[in-house]
């Protein structure tokens, strides 16, 4: 087992942390069995003034756990059917947060390990849902964090426009605040 990240890793911009989390370990301890992947794909959210972020429409129930301390898990359902695992950052009571879309497993349980390019599917592989939002990923005892991994050549990571925001606005539509690289 790697060292867990602490909760000053996380107390950075969205636009800093999503980039920083590429290459760290997600880890899920699910009935006595360590499940793990890396990092290979982040999105940043960044507030209220961000229209492709939950928190555009301020602080709701769904939205409450983005304003909490960083390093809080932010877990939510979207299509009626999958759940995303975002990373809540910046400062307590500024809404920013960053989405995990994809790991490269490295800890499963099963014959064939799990596809988890993709945020439902990570999740899924993961076994990450409701109980998990709002969960402290800085407890040392918590059943979920991240763990220090080995961070990319800075040149292999590739930026692009956030994926399904479709309906957002321009700027907001086009910003590169996707981050992703391929673990060879």
């Amino acid at each position: 087992m790697g060292e867990r990240l602490e909760r000053s890793f996380f107390a950075r911009p969205a636009l800093e942390l999503a980039p920083a989390l590429l290459g760290m370990r997600l880890v899920h301890w699910l009935e006595n069995m360590r499940i793990a992947g890396i990092i290979t794909e982040t999105e940043a959210y960044d507030g209220e003034h961000d229209l492709a972020c939950h928190a555009r429409a301020g602080r709701t129930p769904r939205t409450e756990v983005m304003y909490r301390q960083p390093g809080t898990a932010y877990v939510y359902f979207t299509y009626g059917m999958h759940w995303m695992f975002n990373v809540v950052c910046a400062e307590e009571g500024y809404p920013a947060a960053v989405l995990v879309r994809a790991l490269q497993m490295v800890d499963w349980v099963g014959p064939e390990k799990p596809r988890a390019h993709g945020p439902a599917l990570l999740t899924k592989a993961l076994g990450i849902s409701r109980p998990q939002n709002g969960l402290d990923l800085c407890d040392a005892e918590g059943e979920l964090w991240l763990e220090y991994g080995e961070p990319p050549d800075p040149a292999l990571i590739r930026r692009k426009p956030r994926v399904g925001i479709g309906g957002v606005p321009e700027p907001w539509k086009s910003l590169e605040w996707n981050f992703r690289f391929d673990l060879s």
